[in-house]
């Protein structure tokens, strides 16, 4: 993995960009400790700037910031590009030649060839690019599909300044930290900031999918797709896989197989987690199946029974067969990450288990310098509980009688409510059985809320917050914007209301929190993460399958399951 950074400003003296952008990349060297670059034009008043964690082609022909053949083009890039080595069979047949084996170069050849839209859809892997052009005098800004690589940029002081964290950005000298309070505002909300906003006034994330093109550092470009998962959800859920049951679980086993595979293309040692759970067991069952050696994998155990996934992963572990590292991490072991956080972060993130993650990644980078992830599967199969409980509330609350739905609504907003909440309880005798629970008072506020909601997706959004009432409360002068996940006239237009949480949950909460708690814990440590599950070929198929193959008799992952029941026995997960 490595870290991209640079600007474009107006022209201005070689050494003086040169000196900034290496500044920049000086604080990118844990994201890749072997080797650093810039590349920068006076004239133009572009820099781009590299550190670089050397995974495929590890000689200097793989150095970055690289140009292509033809000169026209330069590129700072983060990520993989795992089909590189057919892409340069097919470029091979039209004439290019390539002095090294780096999937860099590849890239660039084919960005002359077909252009930069064309060969982003043949591209399968993670990544996070700045392209200059030389011709046109463009920067081109691209984040991968699932938004697995990050990319900030951002405005400040007629500078348009850009890079994989923020810590590379604010040591340009023109950066100006003013926070935005609407994002912290949405921060204390979710525990994140969402994309495409950022703790800094000016600044944004790069939404995945996405391509920013900036022709000069006064312009101020939107961001356009050139993948739309709300397409490919829609059109996967009005083309079901057809054949049977076994039928499907071959035809995801057959994918799922050829993902792992090319994710596990690497010239340094490789690994995987494993917590013993579905996801990072059908990873690692595969990656032993195509692995003449003993897979590396990582566990994190903890002296809590109620956190301890540890001994199940033992026991996936000797039935695979694996070269299998647990560590048993005491509270203080825990707390000693603390510290590490706000640097490794940037902006706040308040996912707790971004410790565990950590000490994970620093017990793989002592023997890998790669390791898979099993991230994705609970978006992609139906994985989280609150899919579950959420469409219960909806359907449980909905079915209150009309009259009592009314006073239910009219009672929980009344003054008398608020302050007193016993009669409350009584009107809760009244109820449905399975919604008679303790403290009828709270429940039943919450239910005529609900109550009054016209779909479940407006019920969504409080069911996934931390802090309802941020705005205006809690961070004063902040307020928080409009979004995908508060605007359901976004939403995919998807049957079942499992399938339409699973769908702004991979917009939202995937790349926003889980992969960002990922890549900056692993990047932490100089440790690639790559998530096989999140290939997009495997997130399209995932789309074409019905519901039943997700959800079965309150089962969920039914046909991961199915795959992972043919490489591990499912008494061990």
């Amino acid at each position: 993995m490595c870290g991209v950074t640079g600007f474009l400003q107006k022209p201005s003296f070689n050494e003086l960009l040169r000196t900034t952008v290496h500044d920049m990349v000086d604080q990118l060297g844990h994201r890749g400790p072997d080797d650093h670059g810039v590349w920068v034009d006076s004239d133009a008043g572009i820099a781009l700037g590299h550190s670089r964690l050397s995974i495929v082609d590890v000689s200097q022909e793989g150095h970055q910031p690289m140009m292509s053949a033809s000169g026209r083009y330069i590129i700072s890039y983060n990520g993989e590009v795992y089909n590189f080595i057919e892409l340069r069979g097919e470029l091979d047949r039209y004439g290019h030649q390539f002095r090294g084996n780096s999937d860099t170069e590849v890239m660039l050849a084919a960005v002359e060839q077909w252009g930069l839209n064309a060969a982003l859809d043949r591209f399968v892997g993670m990544f996070a690019i700045a392209l200059w052009d030389r011709k046109q005098r463009t920067l081109s800004l691209v984040r991968d599909r699932l938004g697995i690589k990050p990319m900030y940029y951002g405005w400040s002081h007629g500078n348009f300044i850009f890079g994989s964290e923020l810590k590379a950005i604010k040591r340009h000298p023109d950066f100006d930290a003013e926070i935005d309070r609407n994002a912290l505002t949405m921060f204390f909300r979710h525990n994140y900031v969402p994309s495409p906003w950022c703790i800094y006034q000016g600044f944004h994330k790069l939404p995945p999918a996405s391509i920013l093109t900036v022709d000069s550092p006064e312009s101020n470009p939107s961001p356009v797709e050139y993948w739309n998962f709300k397409t490919v959800a829609e059109e996967g859920s009005q083309n079901n896989f057809i054949g049977s049951d076994e039928d499907a679980v071959d035809e995801l086993d057959r994918i799922l197989q050829q993902s792992v595979k090319d994710h596990m293309v690497s010239d340094v040692p490789i690994g995987a987690f494993l917590s013993g759970g579905i996801d990072s067991s059908t990873v690692v069952g595969l990656m032993q199946r195509h692995s003449t050696n003993a897979v590396k994998t990582f566990s994190i155990g903890f002296a809590e029974e109620s956190h301890n996934e540890a001994e199940q992963a033992k026991k996936v572990a000797h039935h695979l067969g694996t070269d299998h590292t647990e560590l048993y991490v005491t509270s203080q072991d825990c707390m000693n990450v603390i510290d590490k956080l706000p640097a490794m972060y940037d902006e706040p993130f308040a996912d707790s288990s971004q410790v565990p993650t950590y000490l994970v990644s620093k017990l793989a980078s002592e023997r890998v310098k790669v390791s898979l992830s099993g991230d994705g599967g609970d978006e992609l199969f139906c994985g989280y509980s609150r899919y579950f409980s959420a469409d219960n509330l909806w359907k449980e609350t909905h079915r209150v009688p009309a009259a009592l739905q009314s006073l239910v609504i009219r009672a929980s907003n009344s003054a008398l409510a608020k302050e007193h909440g016993i009669w409350l309880d009584r009107l809760g005798r009244f109820m449905p059985g399975r919604l008679k629970t303790p403290n009828m008072s709270h429940k039943l506020r919450r239910m005529g809320h609900y109550l009054s909601l016209d779909n479940p997706e407006s019920m969504y959004p409080e069911l996934v917050s931390f802090w309802n009432e941020a705005q205006g409360k809690l961070v004063v002068g902040g307020r928080e914007p409009n979004r995908v996940l508060t605007q359901p006239t976004r939403w995919a237009k998807l049957e079942d209301f499992k399938h339409r949480m699973m769908f702004i949950d991979t917009l939202t909460y995937l790349p926003d929190d889980i992969l960002t708690k990922v890549d900056r814990a692993s990047m932490a440590v100089s440790l690639e993460t790559r998530v096989p599950l999140l290939d997009h070929r495997v997130v399209e198929f995932a789309w074409r399958l019905p519901l039943a193959s997700k959800v079965r008799s309150d089962e969920s992952k039914w046909i991961l399951r199915q795959v992972l029941k043919r490489y591990v026995p499912s008494k061990l997960w």
